[in-house]
């Protein structure tokens, strides 16, 4: 505590306190102190794997290396040896099939879903809130050991349910049969990951202007038209966040996989992570080449971000 005391008639200086911590901090330099421990945890838990995966995939890395703790140094050759494997390059044309098929399909049913719950009188629209977050709640895993029971050649419900209703008249085996494989392992992806598109043009919905419909509506435009002249044009912004990010997670698409295929039937599901995952985690463990694949995986999906950027996003500015 400070104070003044009067010696002889001289006013003394006033006591200071016993530390002194300097001028204050501004606000920019305090906000980075506060958050040296996030930034600390996210180098250890991303920054680190990423960057140590970088040093594998340009190494030779198998079970004797690893015993050892040596890696020899191959410089390009693990991207060659990707780049030159034709299973690879199936998993890649896999993928990209998997990604057209998921994205597409998530865009439309997340617009004419989220269309649906903005009707906030219909009663439709509050079954739908309540259903929509219920695939989100379940683990990818999960999902997928779902999935595969309902597509169980002999005792699946899904079967049973067409069955039933006389649309085929002998078991299909979805998940087992080449040509409808990769079909029954988006579906389930599809049905999880949907409620997150949903969200997001809903809550895009939400900031649209109704007397922008309301001065339409006096125009004499249908539904349809206030639709494709108001509603699509301004959800566009939101449709490029969801085209980026829905792509750039069905490139990695892994759970549902391992879930329901396994990569089978043969051939037919292998897809660039499960590739990855394949040649770093089971014979022969090479896991510089793995990581090699996981790169090309991660360059391959940023271009297509930055092409959606480029080709989408500019259009509405």
């Amino acid at each position: 505590m400070t104070g003044v005391s009067v010696r002889g008639g001289a006013v003394a200086a006033p006591l200071q306190p016993p530390f002194r911590f300097g001028r204050e901090l501004s606000a920019r330099v305090l906000g980075f102190v506060m958050n040296i421990p996030t930034l600390v945890t996210l180098a250890l838990v991303l920054a680190y794997p990423i960057f140590y995966a970088a040093y594998l995939s340009f190494h030779r890395v198998s079970l004797a290396d690893l015993r050892r703790g040596v890696f020899p140094f191959v410089g390009l050759g693990n991207y060659e040896r990707i780049l030159a494997d034709p299973l690879f390059l199936l998993a890649l044309k896999n993928t990209l099939i998997f990604t057209a098929i998921s994205v597409t399909a998530e865009v439309v049913l997340a617009i004419a879903i989220a269309l649906l719950i903005d009707q906030r009188q219909v009663w439709t629209g509050r079954i739908t809130k309540f259903l929509i977050l219920l695939p989100y709640a379940v683990p990818p895993i999960a999902n997928g050991l779902i999935w595969s029971f309902m597509y169980n050649f002999d005792f699946g419900f899904l079967n049973r349910i067409l069955f039933t209703l006389g649309m085929i008249h002998d078991p299909i085996n979805w998940a087992g049969n080449p040509d409808t494989a990769l079909i029954a392992v988006a579906i389930p992806y599809i049905w999880r990951t949907l409620p997150f598109a949903i969200l997001l043009v809903h809550a895009a919905l939400q900031g649209i202007n109704p007397e922008l419909y309301e001065a339409a509506s006096v125009d004499g435009a249908g539904a349809l038209q206030r639709f494709w002249h108001i509603t699509l044009p301004l959800l566009r912004p939101i449709i490029v966040v969801t085209l980026v990010l829905r792509t750039s997670f069905a490139f990695a698409v892994f759970d549902e996989i391992l879930a329901i295929t396994q990569g089978g039937p043969g051939d037919a599901t292998w897809v660039a992570a499960w590739y990855s995952y394949r040649k770093g985690f089971a014979p022969p463990f090479d896991i510089g080449v793995g990581s090699a694949s996981a790169y090309v995986l991660a360059l391959i999906v940023g271009v297509l971000a930055i092409a959606y950027v480029k080709l989408i996003y500019r259009r509405i500015q």
